[in-house]
């Protein structure tokens, strides 16, 4: 049986471009995708539908990439997480792997880049 399409990934980020871009790599990759524009919106998705992987911007309205980070980790959340930001800052990009993500892209991030993450992440 084929279980890929029954694979969900969360892309949240507050710019639709981003989202779109995004959900084409991820969906090349067989996935189903979840969507949400902030970290409210994401915790919620989470909660919901439990999806098993994440990719998430750090700059959002509400609640950003780090404090979504933070409020998984805890809640003991153990979905691997990729960070999508333009924020080029190595202490952002730091940061974001202390709060537990599996990975750092910059934006406008590559499609090969893209799917090779999303196969990284699904094997954690």
């Amino acid at each position: 049986m084929d279980t890929s399409n029954l694979v969900s990934v969360l892309i949240v980020d507050d710019a639709a471009f981003s989202r779109r871009m995004l959900r084409k790599y991820v969906e090349a990759e067989g996935c189903t995708v979840l969507e949400a524009t902030n970290g409210q919106e994401a915790l919620e998705m989470v909660s919901q539908h439990q999806p098993d992987c994440i990719f998430v911007d750090l700059l959002m309205p509400n609640i950003d990439g780090f404090q979504f980070l933070q409020k998984l980790r805890e809640e003991g959340c153990a979905i691997p997480v990729a960070i999508v930001s333009a924020d080029i800052q190595d202490s952002s990009r730091q940061r974001g792997l202390e709060l537990g993500a599996a990975a750092f892209l910059n934006k406008p991030a590559k499609e090969a880049e893209v799917r090779q993450t999303v196969q990284q992440l699904l094997q954690c």
